[in-house]
């Protein structure tokens, strides 16, 4: 048949490796925001990815607390709990201090991902980084090591097109929001 037409044998590509189980060829490495609704995005597109294929090799990189928070969670067994310490204000009383967590994500938790970064490239090479549109470092840690880097999203395409034209509003005039009246 057509469909038949382009399949082509492996023993072709690689003579006498028949007898050869198959390594991990596609090694991601995940890194959510430390929320739950980013976590639980993030963890939810992995466990979908490993489900495809047994052969994809998921790294998701979380903190020590939020090992403690999801660790026992059912996954397949292609996807892998790695930790950084914690560096962040821990996730109990974090909405009464928002704006230094989030500060310390941005400044604290790069290091320790970088470690880590370092130390999961020995164990199998690295594919790619699937990270968090918040965490911009991980870009950066990405394109110093030659790794291709995804961003995710797990908000509102409506947010994010707000967030990609902030420039545009505020150049109208629509930010800062004036109300009228009373």
């Amino acid at each position: 048949t057509k469909q038949n037409h382009f399949k082509i044998s492996r023993d072709k590509i690689f003579p006498n490796t028949t007898d050869v189980e198959p390594t991990t060829v596609c090694h991601v490495v995940a890194m959510p925001y430390p929320g739950r609704s980013h976590s639980n995005a993030l963890m939810y597109v992995c466990k979908r990815l490993a489900s495809r294929k047994s052969d994809i090799l998921i790294t998701f990189v979380v903190t020590e607390e939020w090992l403690g928070l999801i660790g026992s969670d059912p996954k397949p067994d292609n996807i892998r709990f790695r930790t950084v310490p914690n560096v962040i204000p821990s996730e109990h009383g974090r909405a009464k201090g928002l704006p230094c967590f989030m500060e310390a994500v941005w400044t604290k938790l790069r290091g320790p991902f970088e470690e880590l970064l370092d130390g999961v490239v020995h164990e199998a090479p690295v594919s790619a980084i699937a990270a968090d549109s918040l965490l911009v470092w991980a870009t950066k840690a990405g394109n110093r090591r030659n790794i291709p880097v995804a961003s995710f999203w797990p908000l509102s395409a409506s947010l994010f097109s707000v967030f990609y034209h902030f420039d545009l509003i505020k150049q109208n005039g629509h930010y800062p929001f004036q109300q009228s009246g009373s």
